[in-house]
């Protein structure tokens, strides 16, 4: 019993003495810290030199004093007790400041890994705020790098994370925020057909193509054929320069790059995207609700924006496959300034492909390039063919708040074409230009967490010259369209709290375009200028519940437009996009708009350039040819659980002050003139079915489009881009570094019209002849069908080249779709039919590396 007593005695009185030792020292080395400025002036006198430095930089930190030989090495002791940067100015001073660093991120939602815009980031205790732009990015510079960053947005958890986590050189890093609980039911945004494609809430469809997937037929991300694999949205001639969307043609569409917009979208004259893919970081699909900040675009709006966001280390990439060759890069060349570039050329001019041969094909069927006449061996031809495109965007973040940006582009494609008759020695030579060059810059000011302002302008001008000459005639054919569009928008929003918005702005623009043809033999010459200017007024609220059921967005836009001269007009255009939620995989919208356009795109077949481009962009004048405008609403119900979607939307659309010489007719009402109306009605179904590596879809489109002119017989009639039904069935497989895709695609055949028959066909009456039709678009071309696949392998060259090869074959089956047909009369006044044919079998290949 006493010794054991004893021993316990003996462990208690060691642990005190322990406990004593351990405050005793901690006393000491308390003791023995000093403060910063004191070991400071330490060094000082024993190395003779003098730092620099604010009070309240060192003020803060203590540090233990340690005796070293050499300055060198105190330095580099200091800087790794505490957060400080020592700069060495010259042999005797030295400057201390906080270690500060710039960092970039984006914000997205850790359960579908969507981005989150508007949400908020906070420096702690430095006064410092930001918030998430339109792609859930931020960029903040000057950070204490021992500082914490809070980020909010409503429906998430709050996060905090250290600034020195997110110090990393490169690309943006990712911050994922959890969900609150109390949101888990939330409707969320739905990624469409393959990643990259993203369905927002105010319905518009997001291309992201920094994570785009694989869709079948395409190796790389063109943005306006990805598009295309949307229901409602079909080229009824396999171009991208002829986009039509719910029945609407190509001209109806606001196609925007950089806010700037572009009156050339294609290269190939259509076949091929001009828009480099790997520089555009975010495109934008609205089909109808659009923004009242939008001006344009009665069919459908295409917003472009590249990367923009300022990294510290270099990156790029190149390519080729068998049209083309590119490289792209952003160089930094500040910590607040960067240049991007871009840069395409067709390698058509140096090297015959099967590809340039199929597209060859397919570009110049009927055309003085390539007519339907056999090959004579007296005739010699030869032609030069090429295009190119290059961006440049300057990026300059003139402090946390306030950013510049200037871009432009430019686009140009070239045919030369030369017929010489080796035995009279006769030539005939023919040129065809088509360029557009943009600039435009915007300033983006974060006046505080509530109000922000942007200030955005553009120059953009579009050229289509063609120069025909025959030495048989000494004829002489010139013909040019000429555009030019200067413009200039400020914007403000408002936020009075998380669930309202206020945006309001103003909208100039002066459009100025031009159309003149001269021939020698015989004589003939006109010159047709003409300008309009608009001015927009424009404010819509946008509302979010408290509960996440109910989103809205109302606005108004009033245009008054002046033909000078001519016409002065006020339109006003009301503007609505609202979802609501049902039950937790189940919602509503409902979108509705009025718009206008001033710009069109007349279809002219006789005085076309060369038989290849048949369009040329004309102003309203509202006597021949009136302002373009149109209605549209549409309601849609979608439903996701489980990785499926369904989703069918019908949609109503009216479009008035249309003319027969926009539209395309292909008969006796060609060039009459005529103004009329068109009405779609239709519906949308998309089914899609996901898992970790394979997505199935499909999407079924009924869309019945009527024309309306009263001066014709009959007046209503099929519209020309009336394809009733339209059915798209895809798959596509991702394995590891594999990426595979197949699909169909399948349509009724388009409306044309025939001549009459029992002997009724030519009249004979008039000079010269003409052909007598039946009721106009009262026979259809027989039904299209294509199937394409790609496939795409991703691998890596070294620790910082990433590659990619990639395979497609269009129209595997070599079907021959039929994709227009009319008819004109020879010079021995017979009836020709003239037939359009798709591309055949068609592949492509293409390596690309990216650093």
């Amino acid at each position: 019993m006493l010794k054991t007593l004893s021993s316990i005695v003996t462990i208690f009185l060691f642990a005190i003495i322990f406990l004593s030792s351990l405050k005793i020292s901690g006393q000491e080395n308390r003791a023995a810290q000093v403060s910063l400025r004191t070991y400071l002036n330490q060094l000082e006198e024993t190395f003779s030199v003098k730092f620099s430095f604010a009070d309240n930089t060192i003020n803060v930190f203590s540090i233990v004093p340690q005796e070293f030989n050499k300055l060198e090495a105190a330095i580099h002791y200091i800087e790794t007790e505490i957060s400080l940067d020592l700069k060495k100015i010259d042999n005797r001073y030295y400057t201390i400041s906080k270690k500060v660093i710039s960092i970039c991120a984006k914000v997205l939602d850790n359960f579908e890994q969507n981005t989150l815009h508007n949400a908020t980031i906070k420096v702690l205790e430095q006064g410092i705020t930001t918030i998430t732009d339109d792609t859930g990015a931020f960029y903040l510079s000057n950070i204490p790098k021992s500082s914490i960053l809070e980020i909010r947005h409503v429906g998430f958890k709050p996060l905090f994370i250290k600034a020195e986590e997110l110090d990393q050189k490169g690309p943006c890093q990712i911050i994922a925020l959890a969900q609150n609980i109390q949101q888990l039911d939330e409707v969320i945004i739905y990624k469409f057909l393959t990643t990259g494609l993203e369905k927002q809430d105010d319905a518009s469809i997001v291309l992201n193509t920094d994570n785009f997937g694989i869709l079948p037929g395409l190796i790389e991300p063109d943005v306006l054929q990805t598009v295309q694999a949307l229901p409602g949205i079909k080229s009824i001639d396999e171009t991208v320069s002829d986009i039509n969307v719910r029945g609407g043609t190509n001209d109806q569409n606001l196609i925007l790059w950089e806010g700037i917009k572009m009156y050339q979208s294609g290269h190939f004259f259509g076949l091929i995207s001009a828009f480099n893919p790997y520089l555009t970081d975010k495109v934008t699909l609205i089909k109808n609700g659009s923004s009242a900040a939008y001006g344009d675009g009665v069919s459908s709006i295409l917003d472009m924006r590249t990367k923009n966001t300022i990294t510290d280390e270099l990156y790029g990439g190149a390519g080729i496959n068998l049209l083309s060759g590119d490289v792209y890069g952003q160089i930094p060349l500040k910590e607040n300034l960067a240049f991007q570039f871009s840069g395409r050329r067709s390698i058509t001019d140096l090297l015959n492909t099967p590809t340039y041969n199929q597209f060859y094909e397919r570009a110049f069927q009927d055309t003085e390039i390539k007519g339907n006449e056999p090959e004579q061996e007296n005739i010699a031809r030869s032609e030069d063919f090429y295009f190119y495109d290059f961006t440049g965007k300057l990026l300059y973040d003139i402090s946390q708040k306030h950013k510049a940006r200037v871009s432009f582009i430019a686009i140009n494609n070239l045919l030369e074409y030369t017929v010489l008759n080796t035995n009279t020695q006769e030539t005939t030579n023919s040129k065809l230009m088509q360029t557009n060059f943009s600039i435009g810059g915007y300033l983006e000011s974060t006046w505080n967490s509530n109000f922000s302002t942007q200030l955005n302008a553009y120059y953009t001008s579009y050229h289509l010259d063609s120069e025909n000459f025959n030495s048989e005639n000494d004829q002489q054919l010139l013909q040019n369209n000429e555009v030019l569009e200067t413009a200039i928008q400020l914007t403000s929003n408002y936020h009075f709290s998380e669930q309202l918005a206020w945006k309001n702005g103003y909208d100039f623009k002066e459009v100025g375009i031009i159309n003149f043809t001269n021939v020698t033999q015989p004589p003939f010459r006109s010159n047709i200028k003409g300008v309009i200017r608009t001015h927009a007024l424009f404010s819509e609220l946008t509302y979010t519940s408290e509960n996440k059921k109910l989103w809205a967005r109302a606005g108004l836009r009033a245009n008054y437009a002046e033909n000078l001269g001519t016409f002065e007009k006020l339109i006003l255009e009301p503007r609505l996009n609202l979802n609501y939620k049902l039950a937790r995989n189940l919602k509503v919208d409902l979108q509705g708009e009025f718009k206008n356009q001033t710009t069109n795109q007349v279809i002219d077949l006789k005085q076309n350039f060369l038989g290849i481009e048949k369009r040329r962009w004309v102003l309203a004048n509202e006597e021949d040819l009136p302002i373009t405008r149109s209605k549209q609403v549409s309601l849609g119900v979608n439903y996701d659980k489980n990785k499926i979607y369904i989703g069918i939307e019908g949609f109503y659309k009216y479009v008035n002050g249309i003319s027969t010489t926009t539209q395309g007719f292909q008969n006796e009402d060609q060039f009459n003139g005529e103004i009329g109306t068109y009405a779609a009605r239709g519906a949308e179904f998309l089914i899609n079915q996901k898992t970790k590596n394979l997505s199935n879809w499909l999407t079924y489109t009924y869309n019945k489009n009527d024309y309306t002119f009263d001066l014709l017989n009959p007046s209503t009639f099929p519209n020309n881009l009336d394809i009733r039904h339209t059915i798209t069935f895809a798959s596509t497989y991702t394995y590891e570094h594999l990426k595979l895709g197949l699909g169909l695609n399948h349509r009724t055949g388009r409306p044309y019209t025939k001549p009459q028959e029992n002997g009724n066909a030519i009249n004979t009456l008039v000079f010269p002849n003409t052909i007598n039709y039946e009721d106009a678009n009262n026979s259809r071309l027989p039904a299209y069908l294509r199937i394409d696949a790609s496939a795409i392998y991703n691998f890596k060259i070294n620790q910082n080249i990433k590659a990619s090869v990639g395979a497609s074959l269009l129209n595997i089956l070599d079907h021959q779709n039929i994709l227009n047909r009319y008819y004109r009369l020879n010079d021995q006044d017979e009836i020709e039919t003239v037939e359009s044919v798709s591309l055949g079998i068609t592949p492509n290949f293409s390596f690309r590396m990216f650093f």
